[in-house]
């Protein structure tokens, strides 16, 4: 009998590994329940907690529009220099790039003939001044009939206007500036053949840029003559001309419905050139607006909306109509008022309702932007 209970306890299982087993489960199931508990007590201490922001008042503030154009230079005066007749190139009294003044010669071509055909017509006139003087005394004498004596006046007549032919003939063969301004490149060379039309050079008085570029005729009222615009080029990056509006065309496109605008900006170092490309924005007068920086606006599509807070210290996603944008900052149209406080930085992480606080050390940055709404 004690052999067989003997036998009968070898052959009953070992409890000890199912045990630890699920003592394993049940602590990590503990754990687990324990570090939820703390998940959620911790979101809801977090739900409660305010967002730190920085934020901004709206109030009206001086604020100008800004129509914007490309625009073509152009020199005051510009012409380019032609020969009149044909005829040999015998002096070139210029350099490619040469500032010269009214009237200063630029070159000479043979006129040799036409020099002798003027001096022989000076011969002629001077002949027929003496053959009149000589009529003269004869006709107060009554010795000469007076047909004979308004002849010899018409002979007079005849040959200075012979004379004044022979030295326009000449010169056309000597070439000036016709105002004062700088040259362009030299096109011919000393002893050059060239016939009417050859280019020689070019002349820009350039002391003056005439920009010339168009507007949307929804724009009319708003400009006029004297107006401030200014100008930027990409061959002088960061450089603004400045200048006024000189004219306004009569008409409008039917086409385009644009209007032309001719502006005036003064060159006195010659930094802009006839033909350059230019960015013009023409100022409009200033008037009060509603401005905020457009970190402040949230874009979902088409629709823009800011963080309002409200008395509460509670924020509420509030739907915007925004208007004109420049440097940074941008107006608000429709959807909120003066004495609205608006959330500048911190949007991303904030929801409607909740609730915020100003970040202290942020209020440097938050008075750097509405300084930027100011201007």
């Amino acid at each position: 009998m004690p052999k067989t209970v003997a036998a009968f306890q070898t052959k009953r299982p070992s409890a000890g590994p199912r045990a630890v087993l699920a003592c394993v489960l049940f602590l990590a199931a503990w754990g687990l329940a324990g570090c939820a508990r703390k998940d959620a007590s911790a979101a809801k201490s977090d739900a409660g907690r305010p967002v730190t922001v920085t934020t901004t008042v709206l109030q009206p503030r001086p604020f100008n529009d800004a129509m914007q154009a490309l625009g073509t230079a152009q020199a005051r005066e510009s012409v380019t220099i032609t020969a009149k007749v044909s005829d040999v190139i015998t002096r070139l009294a210029f350099d490619s790039g040469q500032r010269v003044h009214a009237g200063q010669l630029l070159a000479d071509m043979n006129s040799r003939a036409q020099q002798a055909d003027v001096a022989a017509a000076e011969a002629a006139l001077r002949d027929a001044e003496q053959q009149l003087r000589r009529g003269a005394e004869l006709d107060k004498a009554q010795l000469i009939a007076r047909g004979q004596f308004d002849t010899l006046r018409a002979n007079r007549d005849a040959a200075a206007a012979s004379v004044q032919a022979r030295r326009a003939m000449v010169a056309d063969r000597t070439i000036t500036a016709p105002f004062a301004g700088v040259l362009g490149l030299r096109q011919v060379s000393l002893g050059a053949l060239v016939a009417p039309g050859t280019v020689i050079t070019t002349l820009d008085d350039d002391s003056t840029i005439k920009l010339d570029f168009t507007l949307p005729e929804s724009g009319l009222s708003a400009l006029s003559r004297g107006q401030a615009i200014t100008a930027t080029s990409d061959a002088w990056p960061g450089h603004t001309f400045d200048g006024i509006i000189a004219d306004i065309d009569s008409r409008v496109d039917p086409e385009t419905r644009a209007v032309r605008v001719r502006a005036e900006l003064p060159n006195p170092d010659g930094k802009l050139l006839q033909g350059m490309l230019l960015r013009v924005q023409v100022q409009l007068p200033n008037r009060q607006a509603l401005v905020l920086p457009e970190l402040a606006v949230l874009q979902e599509a088409e629709q823009s909306s800011v963080f309002r807070v409200g008395a509460d210290g509670k924020v509420a996603q509030v739907p915007v109509t925004l208007g004109t944008r420049r440097e940074g900052v941008v107006e608000v149209r429709s959807g909120l008022k003066p004495g609205d406080r608006v959330v500048v930085e911190g949007t991303v992480k904030l929801h409607p309702g909740d609730r915020v606080v100003e970040a202290v050390a942020d209020r440097s940055q938050s008075g750097e932007a509405e300084a930027a709404t100011a201007q």
